[in-house]
């Protein structure tokens, strides 16, 4: 009895997971230069989660604001959306729409070496990264190309959707085993399904981030540099199999490579 109906339960979940992932496959860029071009699935709508992001975002500024930590340096402000300006209108070799967001760049003070794009183009350069990397406007606009990059290719939404395969597929053993999976289930199913595609959704943007920079007069080969820099504030890295980060090794080797494919676009649009 205790069996068939655990089948049941089984089938059920299986045909709940199945619903999920069939759900939608998009392609939301085009591949550019650097040949990005994986479909991908989703659950929530961009419009759901752009109308979030957005909230979300006004919630950050407002309360930077309060704290007198929204654009205090004038100047800092100033560079990050002269960057930010170059490198929007590039966007539109990935996806028509995206110039047409409605870009908001905002600078705020903080410690933190950090720096991140909303879905719908919110974007948030944390002074600490200016200050601690001493960083040059190539080495900026990679960051800003990349951060930009994971928008573009719409990696929250499609994490959303991946988390909620993963919570159905846990559901899915415990029923056919009759084992509560707990921590270690969770810990497994990240490793094993979650953390992956992150790393692939990191070199996504690190690719497109490069031909944005580029394409918009900065070179490429600057985002070697920045990352090199990043290393370099030390730190225990976890070993590459357990981040949702490529290994400090790996990701400048591929950013060699694909810097080194744009760099005729940089060098056609320094001349112009």
């Amino acid at each position: 009895m205790m069996s068939r109906m655990r089948r049941g339960l089984a089938w059920i979940a299986l045909g709940m997971s199945v619903s999920i992932v069939g759900c939608q496959t998009v392609q939301t860029t085009r591949g550019g230069e650097v040949g990005v071009d994986r479909r991908q699935t989703m659950l929530v709508s961009s419009a759901e989660v752009d109308a979030a992001a957005k909230q979300q975002y006004a919630q950050i500024v407002e309360e930077a604001q309060k704290k007198g930590t929204l654009n205090r340096d004038p100047a800092t402000t100033e560079r990050v959306r002269r960057i930010a300006q170059r490198l929007i209108p590039h966007t539109a070799v990935f996806r028509d729409d995206a110039p047409r967001w409605q870009w908001e760049v905002n600078v705020l003070t903080s410690s933190d070496v950090n720096a991140w794009c909303m879905p719908g183009g919110k974007i948030a350069v944390y002074t600490g990264l200016v200050e601690k990397l001493k960083i040059t406007d190539d080495e900026l606009a990679a960051v800003m190309g990349h951060e930009i990059s994971h928008a573009l290719r719409e990696h929250a939404r499609e994490r959303m959707t991946r988390q909620a395969v993963t919570g159905v597929g846990l559901a899915v053993v415990e029923v056919l085993t009759g084992v509560q999976l707990g921590d270690v289930g969770q810990m497994l199913a990240q490793s094993m399904f979650v953390l992956p595609n992150s790393r692939e959704s990191e070199q996504e943007a690190d690719r497109i981030g490069v031909e944005l920079a580029a394409r918009a007069a900065y070179d490429p080969r600057a985002a070697v540099t920045l990352w090199n820099k990043m290393q370099s504030l030390g730190g225990s890295q976890p070993p590459q199999w357990l981040s949702t980060h490529p290994s400090h090794e790996s990701r400048v080797k591929d950013l060699q490579n694909y810097s080194q494919r744009v760099l005729p676009l940089y060098e056609k649009a320094a001349k112009s």
